[in-house]
């Protein structure tokens, strides 16, 4: 029997229903994202194509990523891309994938340091690159260091600057939070970090998404996920000028422990930014 060839648009329409059947929330956006870039298309050429009939081994490829995708896979996974703050990234499963609470902590700090002139940020835990990579971007004016521990997270930083030809402006380095600065890192007028904030315990109880398939050590922040604000608010305040800002990210109901560890290591002015949904998300503090 001859098969009937299919269209990227019959193959759009059997994921998308595939898809809402699984119970995936963005069943439209997810499908269109898989095959367009199974396709090497933007999603504007996939659209525009949408009637072109695919070849059996196009066929073939997009099948086996709709199953991991049913698996529990993410889709930035599978895709290897994702945006945010408006910035294409570049993504693999060896950093987190980029989340909108963050784009909570890029909004604070941009209207902190919004008009000032030249400015030095660091971003540790950076991951991706993502939050440093976006403040450059909105920030004229700002150097940026993306900083982690890990070698994996540096190469997609590095792949990310230059996706977003920020080369001139930002750059890498290790650094390990739990460790004393590196003597030639120098002194920033911010701290930015998203650092690993779930208690060890929690980890099992997360969706599948995450617990099986994003890096724990970028999710696990130890017993009381605490670990990571403790260490910054004492080794890594002699990183910061005077009056220079440490602006972090934090989990649902965390807040208030984090303005009490910052504030033991010497901070002053703490607040604290609620995100769209009205929860604690970002802590900011002052070095004096």
């Amino acid at each position: 029997m001859v098969s009937v060839p299919k269209t990227y648009n019959d193959l759009y329409l059997e994921a998308r229903k595939r898809f809402k059947a699984a119970g995936i929330s963005e069943y439209n956006l997810e499908a269109r994202l898989i095959l367009s870039a199974a396709a090497g298309k933007t999603r504007e050429e996939f659209i525009r194509d949408a009637r072109l009939y695919v070849s059996s081994e196009y066929e073939k490829m997009v099948q086996k990523l709709i199953e991991r995708r049913l698996e529990g896979e993410p889709v930035a996974y599978i895709t290897g891309e994702w945006e945010f703050y408006g910035l294409p990234l570049t993504i693999t499963s060896g950093v987190l994938i980029p989340r909108s609470d963050s784009e909570v902590l890029v909004d604070t700090a941009i209207e902190l340091l919004r008009g000032q002139g030249d400015l030095r940020i660091l971003d540790l835990c950076a991951g991706s690159g993502c939050i440093g990579l976006a403040l450059a971007r909105s920030l004229p004016s700002a150097r940026v260091v993306l900083a982690d521990i890990s070698q994996e997270a540096l190469r997609v930083c590095r792949l990310n600057i230059l996706k977003n030809n920020l080369t001139q402006r930002v750059t890498c380095v290790r650094a390990d939070v739990k460790e004393t600065p590196p003597m030639l890192l120098g002194n920033f007028d911010m701290i930015v970090c998203n650092p690993p904030y779930i208690p060890t315990s929690d980890i099992e109880k997360l969706d599948v998404s995450v617990k099986n398939y994003e890096p724990i050590e970028a999710l696990d922040g130890g017993a009381d996920g605490l670990d990571f604000y403790r260490c910054l608010a004492k080794v890594w305040r002699r990183s910061l000028k005077p009056g220079g800002y440490l602006a972090v990210e934090c989990g649902i109901g965390q807040a208030q422990d984090v303005v009490d560890i910052i504030t033991e290591g010497g901070f002053m002015h703490l607040k604290t930014v609620n995100d769209t949904q009205g929860i604690e998300r970002v802590v900011v503090g002052r070095a004096v």
